[in-house]
């Protein structure tokens, strides 16, 4: 049986994803992020087709629902680029939606998240191929157990894999207790997202033991100061044993984010000069095709 990943234009083979970045957003609203909305078509064409151009294969976007996603545009973006493009349900932190939103949907998110991986995003057509939840400041908070519930159930039900925020690169640890611990979800689907925001080698190197994917996902974002530590958080997992759980991305969350055209002209080199041509590879490469499979995964 052929691994595959649910992308908006429908199931590849995950061999066929080539470079992925692994994280990031073409389109995005927040409350929080009033005026910086990342709702253009044509910017998100330029940029994904930048991307293209630049030898990339694969944007993951973590976009959940009710923050914007463009699920009625991203197919058309996907065909016009040549770049596969895999789309997102799930649930983010609770300031990022408006209350009522919230309380119409709060009693029914298990099948709200099955119904968009599996018959599509409202009237689009574009099927969700990853859950995207987030946690808290050091905390697994009520909202985040909820969604994470719902999340664990929908997973258990499709085999979506879970993209986990970490909120500042906090609460890893609690995040899988509470995902493979108590809900039963196998730490290999469970993708986290932003762990060089808090440089906690024991506890990216713990994150890793489980078995979790590590999405290091912010080197653009200049405010969090990830680009110079970035080589040597890379160097010590992958001495660990660990090459094989990581992964690379833009996360362009406003307009000024330089994201998807910085990750492979910028940081890829640097990269591999300070880890190697191999570990790239891996991370870029071969550690998506693995972390975003849809659907239930054997054995090794």
């Amino acid at each position: 049986m052929v691994a595959t990943v649910r992308t908006v234009l429908g199931d590849v083979p995950a061999g066929e994803l080539g470079v992925c970045d692994a994280h990031d957003h073409l389109f995005l609203r927040s409350p929080l992020l009033p005026g910086q909305e990342l709702a253009d078509p044509r910017d998100a064409a330029r940029r994904l087709g930048s991307f293209g151009e630049l030898g990339g294969h694969t944007v993951v976007q973590w976009t959940p629902h009710g923050m914007g996603r463009g699920a009625g545009s991203l197919a058309a973006l996907s065909r016009s680029t040549g770049v596969h493009v895999v789309a997102a349900t799930g649930l983010h932190q609770a300031a990022h939606y408006p209350p009522a939103l919230l309380d119409r949907i709060r009693d029914r998110l298990a099948p709200l998240f099955v119904s968009e991986l599996t018959e599509g995003i409202g009237s689009t057509g574009v099927r969700a191929g990853l859950i995207k939840v987030a946690g808290a400041f050091h905390a697994v908070d009520a909202h985040a157990r909820l969604t994470m519930t719902a999340a664990a159930e929908a997973h258990h039900l499709t085999g979506a894999p879970i993209a986990v925020h970490l909120e500042l690169g906090t609460a890893a640890l609690d995040v899988l207790d509470l995902l493979c611990g108590e809900l039963g979800v196998a730490p290999r689907r469970v993708i986290l997202g932003h762990p060089g925001r808090s440089p906690d080698g024991a506890v990216q190197r713990e994150a890793a033991r489980a078995g979790a994917f590590l999405a290091f996902d912010g080197p653009s974002r200049a405010h969090h100061a990830t680009d110079w530590r970035l080589p040597s958080e890379l160097a010590a997992l992958a001495e660990a044993g660990f090459g094989g759980q990581l992964l690379l991305g833009g996360d362009t969350t406003v307009p000024e984010t330089p994201g998807m055209p910085y990750l492979l002209p910028r940081l890829r080199p640097r990269l591999e000069e300070a880890l190697g041509a191999e570990l790239m590879e891996a991370a870029l490469v071969g550690n998506p095709a693995r972390a975003f499979t849809f659907g239930p995964v054997r054995e090794a």
